[in-house]
């Protein structure tokens, strides 16, 4: 018997960028560790974040999250000041962040947060490398769908 694939518990998921497979052809996924504030840390355990605008920006060497927003709760933060959708470095060993760069720089690929997660208690982020799709692309993706839910409709009958 080989060994058997655990399934994530539905309790350790915060965020899903649900955009990102319908705009995206995802090629590999790059699990990254978040640098947080805090009153951040404190509002993804109350489920308090969206990655539907969020997008992954590299910079001298360095991943960043930009464009997430982290709501801050009303009673973590009183004396700090907030910014929910301030810039947060993603956290990734030098081997991983240079294929992202090589890929990034002279593949045309794109980086997309697929997935805010909790793992051993600590956030993370599931990044994608993925290309862009075209019109027709989306399409047939759609077409696919449809075609297979028609399908199971069929069989149930």
């Amino acid at each position: 018997m080989g060994k058997k694939k655990k399934n994530k518990p539905a309790g350790n998921v915060i965020a899903v960028n649900r955009r990102a497979r319908h705009d995206y052809f995802i090629e590999s996924r790059f699990e990254a560790g978040l640098a947080l504030e805090g009153w951040e840390a404190k509002s993804l355990r109350a489920g308090n974040a969206q990655l539907t605008e969020a997008y992954v920006n590299l910079k001298k060497g360095e991943a960043w999250l930009v464009g997430a927003h982290f709501a801050p709760l009303k009673t973590a933060s009183t004396h700090i000041q907030t910014d929910p959708t301030r810039p947060r470095k993603l956290l990734l060993h030098r081997h991983e962040l240079d294929r992202l760069i090589g890929a990034v720089e002279r593949k045309g690929y794109a980086l997309i947060p697929l997935e805010l997660h909790w793992h051993k208690g600590r956030a993370k982020l599931d990044i994608g490398l993925g290309k862009g799709k075209k019109q027709h692309d989306k399409r047939a993706d759609r077409k696919d769908r449809d075609w297979q839910r028609q399908k199971e409709r069929i069989l149930k009958h």
